[in-house]
């Protein structure tokens, strides 16, 4: 058992715990659950090192203040956010604070142990983040300058018509831009995308 990977998961949906932790621990993994943020930052210094999978929208303390907490008491343990739909600004903000991916609920089985394995891989390897930085690059390097620019904008958290009004353009054609990007980088969704495109440097600027 000391062999296998703890993952800290906090949600205060007990159906949440449920699914996930059977998925995980399916999978191999170690899980133990926490109701809440304030549960998690009592044992936090003191748990095992592995990864946290942690909910935004959460009583007492939200996802962004627990991710905080973690960074101000030390806890430096790679974060996955779990968000509701239409969150994406909320994750941007986690992703910007040092969060390695975020997941959209419902999210499935595969993308749940995908983020996984991207944050043991950057706990694990310290030159992780340089290979995902350059990969990210390579794929970004494929887009046309409006598409990098509508990604970038994405990455700031901006929705489809605040981006189609800063470019001087239609909200469909953003939308095509969109499909025409996610189609280069290879990804099914904005997740991934998200992630590739914060890897390569994006939405680091103020807005």
């Amino acid at each position: 058992m000391g062999d296998r990977r703890v993952i800290h998961l906090v949600d205060d949906e007990e159906s949440i715990r449920k699914a996930a932790s059977f998925a995980l621990k399916t999978a191999g993994y170690d899980v133990v659950t926490y109701a809440s943020g304030v549960e998690f930052l009592k044992e936090a210094k003191s748990a095992a090192v592995g990864c946290v999978i942690l909910d935004v929208r959460m009583p007492e303390m939200d996802g962004l203040e627990v991710q905080a907490a973690m960074a101000a008491r030390g806890v430096n343990m790679p974060v996955i956010v779990l968000t509701g739909h239409g969150d994406v600004s909320v994750a941007v903000q986690a992703m910007k604070g040092g969060a390695v991916d975020f997941l959209e609920k419902p999210f499935e089985k595969a993308a749940l142990l995908g983020a996984v394995s991207r944050a043991f891989a950057r706990l694990d390897d310290v030159d992780f983040r340089t290979l995902e930085t350059s990969e990210a690059g390579v794929r970004v390097a494929a887009l046309t300058p409006r598409e990098r620019e509508v990604l970038e904008r994405l990455a700031n958290g901006l929705p489809n018509k605040t981006i189609a009004y800063d470019l001087g353009c239609s909200s469909r054609t953003v939308e095509v831009h969109r499909a025409s990007l996610m189609a280069k980088l290879e990804v099914r969704n904005l997740s991934e995308a998200l992630r590739i495109a914060f890897a390569a440097g994006m939405g680091r600027k103020p807005k």
